[in-house]
């Protein structure tokens, strides 16, 4: 019996030492349903990860919300139940919140403002993010997020009769929109489709892909055409599991990300504008904004910035961005 004991275990140092039983299996949890342009995605990033480590690093997705919401995700991934999560904005305001200055309804204006803004903001997420035991592996841009709802909204008045979903997690947030003048209700992402179901909420700012594929315009059936913020998000491995992984395949591991965080981005965009189209034909009715009413939107959600600073963010982080953001606007108007 001590025969066989110490050659397993001389046998086992042996296969340490020469790397041949290496395999990290990463659970990897996200919300994009089964079929999207997220999940197929990251499906490719698994299938090149592996091809890269030689089988020694394996990406198991859960998609679909079967790790749970985007909070949950980020407390599994905290006590080791979950490696790794694709999250949108909402996940990850839920670790470092200053990140919520760059998704304020309509503060960034345009895809050329949300770059610029960004790529001047990334570093410093990435390293507070880090700080906080996630190693961010890809970001993504996801489009733009609209109000969909049950009955018509073009002004805010039309939004005030209705009862709007505001993610958990976040009640300063929750106060600016009531402060605003909205009924606002604040749910885990999972429980959208059964609350517009029951009529607990009535309207949603989501992207138009995202109200496709989860098929909820079906309920929530017309569009503000007004774009109210960049919705972006990022795919982060814990610190903890990042670091289990050879140095040697970590560059080589980040460049497939990079690489198919971009094919992403370009498959999305094109994704969410074809969106529109099909919903339209099954449906959806789009409601343009006046520009005197657009003006009308700034005034009344501006007015709630207020209550999020110091509560939400800090007002040194809305300056930052406020900084970059202007002076992109100063030398386009030039």
């Amino acid at each position: 019996m001590r025969i066989r004991k110490l050659a397993a275990l001389l046998l086992s140092i042996l296969l340490v030492a020469t790397g041949s039983c290496f395999a990290l299996t990463i659970k990897l949890g996200t919300l994009a349903p089964r079929g999207s342009p997220w999940e197929l995605s990251l499906k490719r990033l698994a299938a090149e990860w592996k091809e890269i480590s030689k089988g020694k690093v394996v990406l198991k997705i859960y998609p679909g919300g079967i790790a749970g919401d985007e909070q949950d995700m980020i407390r599994k991934m905290r006590i080791g139940q979950l490696d790794a999560a694709g999250v949108t904005v909402g996940g990850l305001i839920s670790i470092y919140p200053e990140i919520m200055v760059l998704t304020l309804p309509l503060l960034i204006r345009n895809e050329e403002e949300y770059i610029h803004v960004f790529e001047e903001m990334k570093p410093s997420y990435e390293e507070e993010l880090n700080s906080r035991g996630f190693q961010v592996i890809l970001w993504t841009n996801a489009g733009w997020m609209y109000f969909f709802s049950r009955h018509p909204v073009v002004s805010p008045e039309d939004l005030s009769r209705q009862k709007l979903w505001v993610r958990t997690g976040d009640a300063s947030e929750v106060q600016a929109w009531q402060k605003a003048g909205f009924h606002a209700v604040p749910l885990s992402a999972n429980d959208i489709t059964i609350s517009l179901q029951n009529g607990m909420i009535d309207a949603l700012a989501v992207s138009p892909l995202t109200a496709a594929s989860y098929q909820w315009f079906g309920l929530a059936s017309h569009m503000c055409d007004l774009k109210l913020a960049p919705l972006f998000g990022a795919v982060m491995i814990s610190t903890k599991t990042w670091n289990r992984i050879p140095d040697s395949l970590k560059a080589d591991l980040l460049a497939a990300a990079s690489r198919i965080g971009s094919q992403m981005e370009t498959e999305v965009g094109q994704a969410d504008t074809q969106a529109i189209t099909i919903m339209k034909r099954y449906g959806l009715q789009v409601n343009p904004v006046p520009e005197d009413v657009e003006k009308e939107w700034r005034i009344v959600i501006e007015s709630a910035y207020q209550h999020l600073l110091g509560a939400s963010f800090e007002k040194e982080s809305f300056d930052r961005v406020m900084i970059r953001l202007q002076e992109h606007r100063n030398n386009n108007s030039k």
